[in-house]
């Protein structure tokens, strides 16, 4: 797996940002430790999913691009398919829940793809897809559960050990878990003893029972703040990879994610997403004890002027 990351490295550079790399000693004081932030709200898209979409569509070939492709997702990956439609001139289509984020819903459509909603509390995007591929014959491009996903998406650690150099821990946000075992995979090829902890929202916290228990647990329309992280499950190829690479799981309360969304806002002069503040949740919260160099992935910056304000003024 740790190949097919580098493989995806070498296939999305000069075509992905190599997004920077930033650090705060302030941030550094507080948690006893040397923090390098990548900052994938920098990416294109605002966040790390085009990553993997850019490396799964490019990979298509001819004839399944004509088919044009379908997704299903709650926004960021949504945004990414339809970008990466858009630069390789492939028809997408993006099945979202009515509840996503406008701004994500709007960005999608404006990349040009063709947006279908469902309601979360009756249907299964899954299900919703897979009629439709169907009944047209789309390619399906999964948000997560799917190995050019993850290799693309596992480039962002990839690219900040080249950067920094060794690290003796790396958090990253967990969904669906293909950030997560992308960046575990990465990380254990620089550093086999780099100790590799995923971050959940303790109101979706399906995949830290699964790691704990060793069994797939679901947890139905989570509602967490986080909305890039309300996938019901880990996959059946993430699961495995968390697994066998991940040293641990926490969570983190929604005020925590909250008050760190505030101060990457106000401290850092970032924009960042609640799901993208997992990981700075964690730290800020002492939920995760470290010491030594310390990298977090923040995921993406793809958030609307409700949440935000509500946020800010909390």
């Amino acid at each position: 797996m740790f190949d097919k990351i580098k493989g995806a490295k070498r296939r999305l550079e000069e075509i992905a940002h190599q997004t920077p790399v930033i650090t705060s000693t302030t941030l550094n004081k507080l948690v006893d430790a040397e923090v390098f932030l990548k900052c994938e709200n920098f990416q294109r898209a605002g966040a790390f999913k085009f990553r993997g979409a850019y490396n799964a569509i490019s990979k298509l070939s001819e004839k399944e691009k004509e088919r044009g492709v379908i997704t299903y997702s709650s926004g960021n990956h949504a945004q990414a398919v339809a970008l990466v439609g858009r630069l390789l001139n492939v028809k997408t289509k993006v099945v979202m829940p009515k509840n996503s984020p406008i701004i994500k819903r709007a960005a999608a459509k404006d990349y040009g793809a063709e947006i279908i909603l469902y309601d979360p509390e009756t249907a299964v995007r899954e299900v919703v897809a897979k009629e439709l591929i169907e009944k047209h014959g789309y390619y399906l491009i999964p948000p997560f559960d799917h190995y050019d996903i993850i290799a693309g998406h596992g480039t962002a650690a990839l690219e900040l050990f080249n950067e920094v150099g060794n690290l003796d821990y790396i958090l990253s946000p967990c969904g669906g878990g293909g950030l997560l075992s992308g960046t575990a995979v990465a990380s254990k090829g620089m550093n086999p003893a780099c100790h590799v902890i995923g971050i959940e929202p303790e109101l979706a916290d399906d995949a830290t029972k699964s790691f704990y228990s060793k069994t797939l647990h679901t947890v139905k329309n989570p509602s967490t703040i986080a909305d890039g992280t309300r996938t019901a499950s880990l996959g059946k190829i993430t699961f495995p990879l968390v697994l066998e690479y991940v040293n641990e799981m926490k969570t983190v309360s929604e005020k925590e994610i909250i008050d760190a969304v505030k101060f990457l806002f106000f401290r850092l002069k970032l924009v960042v997403e609640p799901s993208g503040a997992l990981g700075i949740a964690a730290l800020l919260s002492s939920k995760v004890s470290v010491d030594g160099r310390v990298g977090v992935i923040i995921s993406g910056g793809n958030i609307d002027a409700p949440t935000m304000k509500m946020i800010l003024d909390s």
